[in-house]
């Protein structure tokens, strides 16, 4: 507890001061998909350090992840942040300020995921979980598989190799994940080779709402939920019948 304490979590200061002094923190000449993407791999840098419970160095952050970026580095490192704490209920703190060394801390007590406690490895799931429900209604309530993989390759989680948090990736979303009721496949008709699509399943509609959704999707991109209109008045009205 008194090392929690002494950890510091990511404020402006500690972003743009001492030796990040030759860091840039303009981002206007970087497209809103570069700064993406650099925080997606951000992200899974992150978290495959923390699997082995690596402290991280900030100079191996850029020297690994955000390279060229550096002028968007601010940008890239409180977005990741937001995202991490956001689907993993993890921080990322500076324990030494001197040398910019940061470790990853687990954010909630006994997590709650859509109603359920859950244990560390249960939370790493339902936090992708929900990146797929929030895809998938941002999408308009039905996306292609091969949009979703498309989606997650993005998140450098591959469907045919073994991911360091969350394992065989297709055998969770195609299998496990279809067998709990939490999405729902259906064959498109006159593909060939075979397409299919997917959907919430009867359990997320139950242990989630569209407006949790949204409002998820709306702090991982640090905006209100009011600017996906569309979205905004389904979730909304779906509220309303619940």
């Amino acid at each position: 507890m008194s090392q929690r304490k002494r950890s510091k979590g990511l404020g402006s200061s500690q972003l743009t001061g001492g030796e990040d002094d030759f860091i840039p923190t303009q981002v206007e000449r970087r497209s809103q998909d570069q700064v993406n993407q650099k925080v997606s791999e951000l992200v899974q840098f992150l978290l495959v350090k923390d699997q082995k419970k690596i402290p991280i160095k900030r100079a191996d952050m850029l020297k690994n992840i955000i390279r060229e970026y550096r002028d968007a580095y601010s940008e890239i490192v409180k977005r990741a942040d937001r995202t991490l704490q956001a689907v993993f209920g993890l921080q990322l703190v500076e324990i030494d300020t001197k040398r910019h060394i940061y470790i990853l801390i687990n954010n909630l007590p006994p997590v709650q995921v859509m109603g359920v406690c859950l244990r560390d490895k249960e939370k790493e799931k339902m936090g992708l979980l929900l990146v797929i429900l929030s895809f998938i209604f941002m999408k308009g309530n039905s996306v292609k598989d091969s949009a979703l993989w498309e989606f997650l390759h993005l998140l450098r989680v591959y469907p045919g190799k073994q991911h360091s948090v969350f394992g065989d990736v297709r055998k969770l979303v195609t299998e496990e994940f279809v067998r709990q009721k939490y999405l729902e496949t259906t064959a498109i008709p006159l593909t060939d080779p075979p397409e299919f699509k997917y959907q919430w399943g009867p359990r997320a509609e139950k242990e989630t709402s569209k407006k949790d959704v949204l409002n998820f999707v709306a702090k991982v991109r640090a905006r209100t939920p009011t600017f996906w209109a569309s979205q905004y008045s389904e979730a909304e009205a779906n509220k309303a019948t619940t």
